[in-house]
């Protein structure tokens, strides 16, 4: 029998002052309703101590999370408001992911995923690899909006996969960063892995797996600075976490850091980081797509701030 999951880790500073249901889903990956229930059954101590669910939580403040055990995820139909097909045919679909979606089910997750919104539509996808992940082939964060292919056929199932291992994608995203990155053109080199403090970020650490960035300033402005990156690997966080490390966190990227303030300014509720653009040899024959994304609105109103204030 799966058992319950006991957990002991430290407020990470980008949570620093959040309500503690607020900062424990952050942390976990959960719904604010699931964290309340957590809190209000006990399973939540703030310094060994309970806690209410609206208590301000400081940076560094240990909490003690009694997890339920992973239920099992199943990828069933559910329709995803908001979530566009740029490009469809026998053996991939291309979507415009929004906000709030993740890429498929996962324990923990009770949102909606591309995967239950493309089977709810009507649309057939590879059975390959573990059943919630059927045909995906690459992820994008909750968070994090744009361009996405999924495979359809198992052949494409298998050609998409090798070309990300094999680093043939061209993967594009924008994203609003902190101050200005100097240079103001260059490459983060720095591997990636789980976070020593095991509250479900991830950080350049010596034995991670190796994580490449590009990335080349568009436009910069007081605060921040609009750059398009590309990625050569395809790390969890990899932008945001690579962004942070260098001291240049993506706008309102709070997990890693972010000045709330800013976020606030601008009007952002979630990081600042967009995928525009995706391009790879089709599975069936080779012959090189490109699709894009256009900025969503919230993310384009916060750009819009930015250069009316300059």
């Amino acid at each position: 029998m799966t058992q319950p999951v006991a957990r002991r880790v430290p407020v990470p500073d980008g949570l620093d002052g959040e309500r503690l249901d607020a900062a424990l889903a952050r942390m976990f990956g959960l719904s604010r309703a699931q964290a309340a229930d957590l809190i209000g059954n006990g399973a939540v101590l703030v310094s060994g101590q309970p806690a209410a669910k609206s208590d301000r939580v400081p940076a560094g403040e240990w909490l003690e999370v009694t997890l339920p055990p992973p239920a099992a995820v199943q990828a069933t139909p559910e329709p995803v408001p908001g979530m566009t097909v740029l490009f469809d045919d026998a053996d991939i679909v291309v979507v415009d992911k929004p906000v709030g979606v993740a890429a498929h089910p996962t324990p923990g997750w009770t949102g909606p995923t591309v995967v239950q919104g493309l089977l709810a539509a009507g649309y057939t996808v590879a059975t390959s690899g573990a059943a919630e992940r059927q045909g995906i082939v690459h992820r994008l964060d909750a968070g994090t909006t744009g361009v996405m292919v999924v495979a359809k056929s198992e052949h494409a199932y298998s050609v998409l996969k090798q070309a990300f291992r094999d680093r043939v994608v061209d993967k594009r995203y924008h994203a609003l960063v902190q101050g200005h990155p100097d240079p103001l053109r260059g490459t983060i080199d720095a591997p990636i892995g789980r976070h020593p403090s095991g509250d479900g970020r991830f950080a350049v650490v010596s034995d991670g797996r190796p994580a490449v960035t590009h990335y080349d300033t568009l436009e910069a402005f007081r605060a921040a600075s609009l750059l398009e990156v590309r990625l050569e690997t395809g790390r969890t966080h990899q932008i945001r976490v690579h962004m942070a490390a260098v001291r240049h966190p993506c706008a309102g990227d709070r997990l890693y850091g972010a000045d709330p303030v800013l976020a606030a300014r601008l009007g952002l509720t979630r990081q600042w980081l967009h995928a525009v653009r995706l391009g790879f040899a089709h599975p069936a024959d080779g012959r090189q797509v490109e699709f894009t994304s256009p900025y969503p609105a919230d993310l384009a109103a916060a750009v819009d701030r930015l250069r009316a204030e300059a």
